[in-house]
């Protein structure tokens, strides 16, 4: 098949997850002992530079807008771009080009503007509510990343569950290889500083579990949000803002840490959960789904908002038997080739059958 990739949604270092999602599926993709050709549709910000290196099979083919300017870069995403050589096209990126002229698989990674809308500005919600219903009406089949969201897609577009599939993320093969040292006093949380990120309630519980742990320092790894400012004035003595981090410097935190917790209210997946348990960090989430469920029992879970329960799981993290191991066999289930093997199988499917449709229609012509 020739498959492309609507990465236009891209900017490199700005949209958190889905980017670590879609470079890991691309490596998983050229992985794959295939001869699929891959069209990666990029904007000016990513360029050619998403290609897996020195793999023929993928080619760029670089649109001239700008990621940054959304208004522009849907427009020419609905209008303009041409998908007429494709047999199949991926949009990992939450829309799907209008005037597409093969079979879509499109990615709703989470039901956010949907589930908590007062945390978008009222012309991005339009914008959102529009796109992400288009998408999920005319798309042929849709992924997302747990049960979850598949709900969510269900209840709320009325979208067939036999059309919406689980594409769960894996964990890259790095985080096995950290093995933990827990040489340094450190909690550490990956997260972009958003509302419903609950780090506000992090902060709180930190600043108990420090009473008794003066050692201890928090470092909050990830984008600044929308969040950033309320979470910078209520940061107290001990805490580390890093912002965004190159992957390197990002594995070292984990390498060093002591605790890892991660206190969001809302996510489509929770990459982060994994990558901690993967690393032999003990690790905390919130019990709302589907943190819960893809930690399993590899993780300890709180009230979501409940900082002194949160303090309790931290305390216990600390020495609970048998948590890392249980850790590192629950991130052990995910890998990003059986993520590929989904994805490849789903587009095989969904192009035989337009294949099949269309001898169909010149059989009746």
């Amino acid at each position: 098949m020739r498959i492309g990739v609507n990465a236009l949604f891209l900017i490199p270092g700005e949209v958190g997850g889905t980017e670590i999602y879609l470079r890991n599926l691309l490596a998983a993709f050229a992985a794959e002992p295939d001869d699929h050709e891959y069209i990666l549709f990029t904007n000016r910000e990513t360029g050619s530079s998403l290609a897996p290196p020195e793999d023929a099979r993928f080619q760029s083919w670089p649109q001239p807008i700008a990621g940054r300017f959304r208004p522009g870069r849907i427009l020419w995403e609905q209008l303009v771009m041409s998908t007429g050589d494709c047999d199949v096209l991926l949009n990992p990126g939450f829309t799907s080009p209008y005037f597409a002229r093969c079979p879509q698989l499109t990615w709703l990674h989470d039901l956010q503007h949907k589930r908590h809308p007062e945390y978008f500005k009222f012309a991005d919600l339009l914008a959102w509510q529009f796109l992400v219903w288009a998408s999920a009406c005319r798309s042929t089949e849709l992924l997302t990343l747990s049960e979850s969201s598949r709900e969510d897609i269900y209840r709320f577009y009325g979208v067939p569950m036999h059309r919406i599939h689980i594409a769960a993320p894996g964990v890259g093969e790095v985080f096995p290889a950290i093995h933990a040292q827990r040489n340094e006093p450190i909690v550490l949380c990956v997260s972009t500083l958003h509302p419903h990120k609950g780090i506000e309630t992090l902060l709180e519980a930190f600043a108990i579990f420090r009473a008794s742990h003066p050692e201890f320092r928090l470092v909050l790894a990830g984008m600044k949000g929308f969040h950033t400012q309320v979470i910078e004035a209520k940061a107290g003595e001990g805490v580390e803002i890093t912002g965004w981090l190159d992957r390197e410097d990002l594995y070292d935190l984990y390498r060093r840490a002591s605790l890892f917790v991660f206190p969001s209210t809302f996510e489509g997946f929770g990459m982060p959960i994994l990558e901690a348990m993967a690393s032999g960090l003990p690790t905390i989430c919130t019990s709302a789904r589907p943190m819960s469920d893809v930690s399993g029992d590899g993780a300890l879970h709180f009230e979501s908002g409940n900082a002194a329960d949160l303090v309790r799981q931290m305390d216990r993290a600390l020495t609970e038997p048998g948590l890392i191991e249980k850790g590192k066999r629950r991130a052990a289930e995910f890998t990003w080739q059986r993520t590929a093997r989904t994805v490849l199988d789903l587009a095989t499917a969904a192009n035989l059958r337009a294949v099949s449709l269309r001898r169909s229609s010149r059989r009746g012509t």
